[in-house]
């Protein structure tokens, strides 16, 4: 193995695989070092395509469950093979592994299993087995990632009480789970389980589902998840758990401090996740920390130790591989003597729950908490052609924009193919096109993107088409 190289990455998640393969294309001597046997970190193998495998799954089963009839598609005997769900959920999950080889082989860039510490700013020990060696670097990125988080109070025993990764590899299907938190992965895990019959019921301390996307959006979400049998209970506060064996008790208090508990077969613990930075031995670096242990960096994404760069979950910002991503092309970029550049406004935000929710730019709240002016184009979904044909109906699309000049501040979609909307959404904003410009383009009748444009006609101060 090679001693010296021109840039190791420390970890092989999205920013960090991406990282390795922009350095090599850009002509780097490149080794990247992962703890684990599998590359791909979190988002590859128990978390973004695990998830969105069996999210797809049980939207199936759902939709051949409670739709299918209507479509004139009688399905007799319709039952759900769960251990075959798991089945495919892990070949998906092999499949994109194998991709990743295949991308580190192409590449040229050297694989190195084992965990990595600094030893000082140059160089790093890779530990395997009890084998140690030591590398160096003219520059690093850490790109480490995150672990779920919990609160006081609960445990996480990886039996009873759980978190997504233990959800996504269960051995059988459970007849109730409660989850603790109704942000992006609790919604994602109680959709996936709410669709196959599993009695689900999400506890959130905040006032909203999906808390930090615009409100209209988790008001929406309740109201479809609602519908769909998911108890949910805003305002709440998770005190205690007990493993009792074969299941487990949650105590809560309500909007009133009064004390409740609920008993179910799993606790999903879905209230965040923290920076992975303990073990990589930054206490002999430059490198700071804040408060909340993520790796300070600077506009470049450069630590105190300006050689070692960060990226992705183990520094501020939003939580999102694609976004880790962007901060890997960006900092080899930055390395390379170019001068990229990231809007972090402009980083989409997805949750694939059914219909997907999408999000880009300013909420309406925060719009409102530094008073600036601000038109809303609001188009419904059930207003949309296409959208009935396909019994679709749920959700709309919103578009806020400046009143003047007709820039677009912020999009938010709940609805079907949001995810994918979603782009156009992003391009209009960063060549910041304007509310009318984006309504004057032809869209092809029918699909799920005129209600987009709807919504861009209505923002732009005219009234709809369709409605």
């Amino acid at each position: 193995m090679e001693t010296n190289y021109d840039i190791i990455v420390i970890g092989s998640g999205p920013g960090g695989y991406i990282a390795a393969v922009r350095a090599s294309q850009l002509g780097y001597k490149t080794a990247l070092i992962e703890k684990y046997s599998t590359l791909g970190g979190t988002c590859t193998n128990v978390g973004c395509i695990p998830s969105k495998a069996l999210l797809d799954s049980t939207e199936h089963f759902h939709t051949a469950a409670t739709k299918f009839k209507s479509f004139g598609i009688d399905v007799d005997g319709l039952r759900l093979d769960f251990t075959q769900l798991m089945i495919r959920k892990s070949e998906v999950v092999q499949q994109n592994v194998s991709g990743l080889n295949y991308l580190m082989n192409k590449n040229k860039i050297q694989v190195i299993e084992g965990t990595a510490s600094f030893l000082n700013n140059q160089e790093i020990q890779v530990a395997k087995n009890g084998d140690k060696s030591t590398i160096s670097a003219t520059y690093f990125i850490i790109a480490t990632g995150s672990k779920p988080a919990t609160i006081p109070g609960v445990v996480i025993d990886k039996k009873r009480i759980i978190t997504s990764t233990e959800a996504l590899s269960l051995a059988e299907k459970p007849r109730s789970i409660v989850v603790i938190g109704g942000g992006v992965i609790g919604v994602e895990m109680a959709s996936i389980y709410a669709r196959i019959g599993v009695k689900v019921t999400i506890i959130e301390y905040a006032d909203s589902l999906i808390p930090t996307m615009d409100k209209e959006l988790g008001k929406e979400l309740k109201k479809i998840f609602s519908k769909n049998d998911i108890k949910i209970l805003l305002s709440h506060k998770v005190q205690s758990t007990v493993n009792n064996g074969m299941d487990v008790t949650i105590h809560y208090l309500d909007q009133s401090n009064v004390s409740h508990e609920i008993t179910a077969d799993y606790c999903l613990v879905a209230v965040g996740r923290s920076p992975y930075t303990k073990e990589l031995g930054l206490e002999n670096t430059a490198i700071e920390l804040d408060s909340k242990g993520r790796i300070v960096t600077n506009e470049k994404l450069q630590t105190e130790a300006s050689n070692i760069y960060a990226i992705g979950d183990v520094i501020a910002g939003p939580m999102l591989a694609h976004k880790a991503e962007e901060e890997g092309v960006f900092v080899v970029e930055t390395i390379n003597g170019q001068k990229p550049h990231i809007n972090y406004k402009l980083i989409p935000g997805v949750v694939y729950t059914w219909p997907e929710v999408a999000s880009v730019g300013y909420t309406e709240e925060e719009l409102k908490s530094e008073n600036k002016e601000y038109r809303v184009g609001k188009f419904p979904f059930s207003a949309n052609a296409k959208a009935r044909a396909a019994m679709e109906k749920d959700g709309f699309v919103k578009v806020i924009s400046e009143p003047k000049y007709g820039e677009i501040l912020g999009i938010h979609i709940i609805g079907p193919r949001a995810a994918d909307m979603i782009a156009q959404g992003v391009i209009g904003m960063e060549y910041e096109v304007t509310d009318e410009d984006m309504f004057r383009i032809s869209y092809a009748h029918p699909t799920y993107s005129e209600a987009l444009k709807e919504a861009y006609l209505i923002a732009s101060g005219q009234g709809a088409l369709n409605i």
